[in-house]
Order: C-alpha cells, then structure tokens, then sequence
C-alpha cells in the first residue's frame, strides 16, 4: 500500500474510532487556569484546539519558547502533546515544568519517561507512514475533552458533506486558508497537509488579519479557503476577492463548534487528498522529499 492509500484508509478509519473514543476527566477551573499546553506541527494545533475549547483558560505555547523562557512552566502543570513522544524540544522542557503530563501514543518514549504522568493515544491506523490524520484527531479531541465536554456528533453525516463539497473544489498551487477563534487552528493543520501530501504554498492567517496583512500579497488566480460560518463580514469578503480574480472556497461550516473542528479535519485531509489523485500521485510529497525529511528529522529529534 503506497503513503497516498494508506492516507485515504486513515481517514475512512476515523469514524469508526470516532464511535469508541475515550474522553479525558474534565479538568476543573482552577486545574485549567494553572495548565499550559504545548506540541509541535499537528501536535501544537491539538493543544491550540485546548485554548479556544476552555474559552482561553489554558496557556499555550510553542515548545521553544518554553525551553528559552523556563519561567512559564515553572508553576504550571503542563500537557506535551506529542504523538511520537521523541520531539526533543518537549522532552528537555518536560524535565524542567512543575508537573508534565504527556499526551503521546508511545508509552516507552523518551517524553513519556520524562513526564510525572501519561495520556496514552491509541488509535488504530493502517501501519504506514503518511500523513497525520487519525493520530491527529485523537490528540485534538483527547486535548478538548480536558476541557470541555464531549459529546460526538453523527460523523458520518459530517464526512460525507466534506467529502462532496471537497471533490467539487479547484485550488491553485498557492492558497491562503483563514480561520478565526476555534478554526484558526485549523487552518493551521489544512495548510500542513497541502505541505505534507502535495508541497503546495499554502499560507495560514487569522480572518481579521489576512485583510490587513497576507492580502496584500495575493495575486490574480490564487485561492482562499475560509473555515467561518457564513455571515455578512466573510460574504463581503468573498464578493470583493472575486472581483480582483480570486479563487475562493467557503465550505458549509456547521455552528456548533466541535461539528466544526470534526468537519474542518475532515475537509483539510480531502481537498489535498482529492487533489493529489487528481495529479495521478501515489505518494506523499513529504515521504519522497527525502533530503527535507532529513533536515527535519535533524531539528526535531
């Protein structure tokens, strides 16, 4: 099975996993003003998914910003999302907090070892190395479960949406996906999978910001994705884009707003998916950019 294949099974896999996740205990007020989340790529999106759901009780932070500022942490219980549980920066920062807690799917990783406690992801995947999707989905929900309540919503139904509006989109090789409050995050993790499946240039902004900053380096055939329900502000948005020659892409955003993280998931793996199979691609364009990869895997581990 090549890494595309093996991305398409994953997604499909998500609904059953869907129906048997296990939520976290919630934590109380006072537990989420004094905890702070932490990852890296898909990783740190799961713990910016954590800040939007406890209505910004919960720090967040990139991990290199803990490690240079130690400060943070030191009266902090604080959640490294790490699915692999090797990414080095977690791991020294882990050894430094109050109390680290790893949310990782490797019980004898290095962060694990390094943490006073474990949330152990276990979803199930095809074997492959590809994309991060389900393993991503796990950690997003295993994050927002720590708090908020969870309760999973008729997935099927939600997928099938994403998968219709995706297989009638048309993207160019240079695309900005917007997002606000509780979607910026996933714009963030739609860009990364253009990055990872296809190398595409893909900009990730706040809706608010893209008008005053990235707009302004659009030019006449790009394509904006915009993760917000539909309303007056975003509709002017997408009237006054087209007429300067923009390629937008508004999918149908459910309002409450877990339907939506779970839609947007779905939405960001099959737009890059769809186009893929488009391009008659049978791998991943990281799995074959193997001296990227490498520069990568140099920094991170």
């Amino acid at each position: 099975m090549n890494s595309l294949e093996a991305f398409e099974k994953d997604i499909e896999l998500q609904l059953s996993f869907l129906k048997s996740f296990s939520k976290q205990k919630q934590l109380s007020e006072k537990e989420q003003k004094s905890a702070l989340f932490s990852g890296s790529g898909d990783s740190l999106v799961s713990a910016m998914l954590a800040h939007s759901f406890s209505n910004g009780l919960v720090s967040v932070f990139d991990p290199l910003d803990l490690f240079k500022n130690p400060k943070l942490i030191k009266s902090k219980n604080t959640y490294f999302v790490s699915i692999s549980g090797n990414t080095i920066t977690n791991i020294h920062v882990a050894r430094k907090a109050k109390k680290s807690i790893a949310i990782t799917s490797k019980s004898d990783s290095k962060l694990a070892k390094a943490s006073d406690k474990i949330i152990l992801l276990s979803a199930p995947n095809s074997g492959v190395f590809t994309a991060g999707s389900i393993s991503f989905l796990e950690s997003a929900l295993t994050c927002i479960s720590l708090v908020s309540s969870v309760t999973i919503p008729k997935t099927t139904q939600l997928l099938s949406k994403a998968k219709v509006f995706a297989k009638k989109s048309h993207i160019s090789k240079r695309i900005f996906v917007l997002g606000t409050f509780f979607t910026y995050p996933m714009a963030m993790y739609c860009a990364a999978k253009f990055y990872e499946i296809l190398g595409y240039d893909v900009h990730y902004a706040r809706l608010e910001q893209f008008s005053h900053m990235e707009l302004f380096s659009c030019k006449k055939g790009d394509t904006v994705i915009i993760f917000e329900e539909e309303n007056s502000h975003n509709k002017q948005l997408v009237l006054h884009l087209k007429k300067i020659g923009i390629n937008v892409i508004h999918p149908s955003i459910p309002s409450k707003k877990l339907d939506q993280i779970l839609y947007c998931t779905f939405f960001s793996q099959l737009l890059p998916l769809f186009e893929a199979k488009k391009k008659k691609r049978k791998d991943c364009h990281f799995v074959l950019a193997e001296n990227i990869r490498n520069v990568s895997n140099q920094m991170i581990y």
